[in-house]
Parts: C-alpha cells; sequence; structure tokens
C-alpha cells in the first residue's frame, strides 16, 4: 500500500496543503495557488539545467529557487489588487486568476500546449519528505511568533487586529507570498516527479483537492496538512485494497467529509489534538490575583502630564444627509479622565472613531499624539499610542485570555519569527519579555486566574475587562473605552471605576463612553456632553451636574433611567433572597 508513488504524492499533496494553510491561518479564502503551481513548474523546467550537465540535485535545486521566485511573484502580481477583498470575493478572483495561467500556458509553444512538457524525474520519496518537513517546521515556529500572532488576530478579528497596531494588508500580503512560494515548489516537485507536465495538473479541481486537504486537516495545527494529506491520499487506496474500484468514490466521500468537519469539527483533523497553550509562571513574575502589586512595563516614552494628546478642531462626521456629528472642538490633555456621555444617537461613539482612525471625518481637523487623522490608517495611529476597545466587545474568542493580551503587545514586543527559525537565544528571551508583559496587564485588570480560560469561556463581565487589559498591553498614551460598564452590576462597576483612576493615576490618558452618569460623574476628571453630535457643554463633573442644558438634555431622564435600573436590582435581588 506504501509504494514509492504514495510516500512521494503524500509528500507533495502535504506541500500543497500548506500553501493552503498559509493563507487561511489569515482568515483568507484563496484558490489561486494552482496558477501559481503551474507557472513555476513550467518557467523552472524551462530556465533549469539539464541533470546531465549539472547534475540532477544541483539541477534541482536551481529548479526550486526559480518556481519558488516565480511563485511569490506571481502571488504579489495577484494579491496587491485583491487584498481587499474577503471570502468568496477573494476566492472568486484569484480563481480566475488560477484559470488565466492555465489558459495561457495552455497557448504558449514554450510549454507544449496541450501536449506538455517533458522533465526528467529527480524527485524521490527521501527528498519529498524532507522539504515536507521544512516546510512543516517554517509553520511550527511561525505559530508563536509575533507574525504568527498578528495572522490569528487578523483570523480571529480583523477590526481588533488593526486597532491594536497591526497592518492587516501587509501581513495578508505576506501571507499570500509565503503562499505562492509554497505553491511554486510543489509545482517543481510535481513537474520533477511526474515526467511529464501539461496544463491540466494545475486546473480547478487541483486548487479544490488542495483546499480540501487543508481543510479537511484543519488550520487551527501546523501539522494539519500533513495529516489531511495522508488522508486524502490513502483513501483511494484504501479502496483498492478492498476491492473498490469506483471512480465517482473518491470525490463523494472528500465531499461529504468536507461537509462532516465544517459541521462538526471546524478545526480539521488536527482539532482533536489538544492545542498547547502559552503558560505564565505566575510565582517567578511575582503576580497575585488582586491585581495591585505589580504594574505593565512601560516600553515607550509617554506625553508629560498636561500636554496636549488631542486636538479637535470643527471636527464633523456626515452619512449622506446625516449629521452624525458636527463641529466639535475638544482638548484633551495627558493623564485626564475624560467623560462622553448624551443620549443615544448623540454621536460619542461617531466621534471616539474617527478619533481612533476607524472612520475618517467629513470636515474639520483632529491631530491625536502628533498625528493628523483623516487618511492615516488605524494601525499608525495606534502605533503612535492609542488603543481602544469596542461598543460590543472584539475579544478572539478561540484563545485563551493570556494569548488575547500577548497579542496585544503587538507594537511592543519584538520580531521573532526569523530568529525562532535559527533559535537564537534572544528570540527566546523577546518572547518571554512579551509573556511577562501579557500576564502584568491580566494581573491588572484582576485575571491573571483565568489566564488559560478562552476568551469565550469568560463572564461577559471578564470579558470587558479583557479587552481592557489587550489594550494595556501595548503600553497606550491615550485608551478608548466605549462603553466598558456596559451589562456590569453596581459592584463591578465600581471596581472598573477603580481600576480607570489607578491608570490614570499612573499617567495615562482615558477617554471613555459611558451611560452611568453616576459611574461618570465619580471617575472622571472632565466631562463632554454631546447631543444630536454637537458639543452641548464641557466641564468638570460639578460643572456638568449643574448645567441646566446638560439636565434638561441627558442628565434628568439618565439619572431616571439609573434610578429603575437601582430599583429593578434590587426588587431582583430582594426575590432571590426570598
Amino acid at each position: 500500500m506504501f509504494t514509492e508513488s504514495v510516500l512521494v504524492f503524500i509528500a507533495l499533496n502535504g506541500i500543497f496543503a500548506y500553501s493552503f494553510y498559509a493563507v487561511l491561518v489569515a482568515g483568507q479564502l484563496s484558490l489561486g495557488q494552482a496558477g501559481f503551481a503551474g507557472i513555476a513548474a513550467f518557467v523552472a523546467a524551462t530556465l533549469a539545467p539539464t541533470p546531465a550537465s549539472w547534475g540532477p540535485i544541483p539541477t534541482l535545486i536551481i529548479a526550486i529557487v526559480i518556481g519558488m521566485v516565480v511563485g511569490s511573484l506571481a502571488a504579489v502580481i495577484l494579491g496587491l489588487p485583491t487584498m481587499r477583498l474577503r471570502g468568496v470575493f477573494l476566492a472568486i478572483a484569484t480563481l480566475g486568476f488560477a484559470e488565466g495561467i492555465r489558459i495561457f500556458i495552455l497557448n504558449q509553444s514554450w510549454t507544449g500546449g496541450a501536449q506538455g512538457m517533458s522533465v526528467p524525474k529527480v524527485v524521490g520519496p527521501e527528498l519529498a519528505w524532507v522539504l515536507l518537513a521544512v516546510v512543516a517546521y517554517w509553520f511550527w515556529r511561525q505559530g508563536r511568533s509575533r507574525y504568527g500572532r498578528a495572522l490569528e488576530a487578523i483570523r480571529e478579528d480583523e477590526l481588533a487586529a488593526r486597532s491594536i497596531g497591526i497592518d492587516v494588508g501587509r501581513h495578508r500580503l505576506t501571507a499570500f507570498v509565503s503562499a505562492g512560494a509554497i505553491a511554486g515548489l510543489y509545482g517543481v516537485l510535481w513537474a520533477y516527479f511526474m515526467r511529464i507536465i501539461a496544463p491540466e495538473d494545475f486546473s480547478f479541481s487541483t486548487a479544490i483537492d488542495g483546499l480540501v486537504t487543508a481543510v479537511v486537516g484543519g488550520s487551527t495545527n501546523f501539522f494539519g496538512p500533513i495529516l489531511g494529506s495522508g488522508f486524502q491520499t490513502m483513501l483511494p487506496e484504501i479502496q483498492r485494497a478492498v476491492g473498490i474500484e469506483a471512480g465517482w468514490l473518491r470525490p463523494f466521500i472528500s465531499g461529504l467529509l468536507l461537509l462532516i468537519v465544517i459541521l462538526y469539527l471546524p478545526g480539521g483533523i488536527a482539532s482533536l489534538v489538544p492545542r498547547r497553550k502559552q503558560k505564565i509562571d505566575i510565582d517567578a513574575l511575582g503576580l497575585a490575583a488582586d491585581g495591585a502589586n505589580v504594574a505593565p512595563a512601560s516600553m515607550r516614552s509617554h506625553p508629560a502630564k498636561g500636554e496636549v494628546v488631542v486636538e479637535l478642531n470643527a471636527l464633523a462626521k456626515e452619512y449622506g444627509g446625516v449629521h452624525a456629528v458636527q463641529g466639535v472642538d475638544l482638548t484633551i490633555r495627558s493623564g485626564d479622565v475624560v467623560g462622553l456621555i448624551g443620549p443615544n444617537g448623540a454621536g460619542k461613539t461617531t466621534l471616539v472613531n474617527m478619533i481612533s482612525g476607524l472612520i475618517p471625518p467629513s470636515s474639520g481637523s483632529a491631530t491625536v499624539l502628533g498625528v493628523d487623522i483623516g487618511s492615516t490608517p488605524v494601525h499608525r495611529i495606534a502605533a503612535a499610542g492609542v488603543t481602544r476597545t469596542f461598543q460590543h466587545s472584539k475579544l478572539f474568542n478561540r484563545l485563551t485570555a493570556l494569548e488575547n493580551v500577548l497579542i496585544g503587545t503587538h507594537l511592543v514586543a519584538k520580531p521573532t519569527f526569523l530568529r525562532r527559525l535559527l533559535w537564537l537565544p534572544s528570540a527566546r528571551r523577546d518572547e518571554q519579555a512579551a509573556l511577562a508583559q501579557a500576564a502584568r496587564c491580566l494581573n491588572r485588570v484582576g485575571l491573571i486566574d483565568k489566564a488559560n480560560v478562552e476568551a469565550k469561556g469568560l463572564s461577559y463581565g471578564d470579558q470587558r475587562r479583557l479587552e481592557i487589559a489587550r489594550a494595556l498591553a501595548a503600553d497606550p498614551s491615550l485608551l478608548i473605552l466605549d462603553e466598558p460598564a456596559a451589562g456590569m452590576n453596581h459592584v463591578e462597576a465600581e471596581q472598573l471605576s477603580e481600576l480607570i483612576r489607578s491608570l490614570a493615576n499612573d499617567g495615562l490618558t482615558i477617554v471613555f463612553i459611558e451611560h452611568n452618569v453616576g459611574m461618570v460623574l465619580g471617575t472622571c476628571d472632565h466631562i463632554a456632553v454631546l447631543n444630536f453630535g454637537q458639543l452641548l457643554a464641557t466641564g468638570t463633573p460639578a460643572e456638568i451636574e449643574a448645567d441646566e442644558r446638560v439636565i434638561d438634555a441627558y442628565l434628568g431622564a439618565a439619572q431616571d433611567d439609573d434610578a429603575e435600573q437601582a430599583g429593578a436590582a434590587g426588587s431582583a435581588s430582594t426575590d432571590g433572597r426570598g
């Protein structure tokens, strides 16, 4: 059953599956790998010297280099205009590109057209498995590097990834280029094993087989493509061994298996193997569950207390004829805690979205930590020192609390991937430093005892605190919180207020939106009130509480709502005791 051909096919199919894995880990669905492999195979077979003149191994090495370069260049050509596409649109665009390459090869005289091209056989099972091991090693060492964590973050939630400083476009393109290089490697190995290559070797069905192999094997563990390749390659061999020769059975079983995996095992076969989680030594770091003894490390310079952090001048945002924010003038200084309050629909979230770079203003100007917002990408504003949470939590649900916060260190951690490939001690030291920073941030919000719990398994209040810890991991100068106490009871809200004040005492500037008026009045140094997109009033809590305009527009109704909520909570509590 395990003939030489079967062993080679398992290795080659595994390598091809890794070209899909390379983009699946970043949340991309690309079907262009067959095109990358096809153009790489034909160009390498044409340009590489013959084994008779150079010897078989040097010939193959030169062909592999040519193929991987050609595959990478093809990926760049396709990736640059398509990186803004997502999901099925990206799949269709890449599939069209691959089909275009196949038709191009089919109509060229130097490729032999439909007849294909003769290539000497150089690849054997030993060489194929060595190269498969090299590719698997690449992705194993990538997994726990800063680059690997960034790809995981993009896959889980792209908006959250941008907000913590990850350049999503660059990382997606890098993953795409990796896929092109690996597909090019596969194309060359296929050519130098099969002896004759034809355009139909790199058709749509080839791409689907590679995708199915990667998905069935699993994209959550680096060895998933190997498992998928072994299963998919051995399936027809098992059929033949038991005397089943029906040619339609393999694609039928493959399709059925893919459906089962998607419905019941979305992580693929590899998800049956428990994923090794990042671990921390709480005692070695001197951490305690109350979060009071060790603060996160400062890894960048911050504005001195009193310096201007945010300067807004006539800032406005329009959606068609709707004025979400109108002519807001606001100055925020370092070390201040500023609350944004106002009725629902007043423009609070729109305002902080502009400050953090998620949406551009329609008019006016804004400077945040020396950066002019508008056309500046979100990740560059985050790099300047701005991090945030969202009105609806955006966590990486399949990752643990510690891993969520570890991703948050992206801006202050050092790149380690290439050094991890070489097992350099400095890579381990830098990874340990990032891990310690993440642990301290978890400790600061009181979640150190839940470091190894998946984010989706945390209570709602803990999820809100985890999002704050992830934002703190970037060592920001400005922290924006969008309704951080939403869904919390009064005890949790009081604890959150104490946390915000302690962060401000450390020099952090905080802007937060909140409907809990009592919490805002008791926490903030300054309050800005928005109404119908306009800045109604600014001042200290005492000034805002006494402002008749604010009382008429918001505070009166908000305090009535607070009283009703408190009464309802008290009634519920009494009913529970009864």
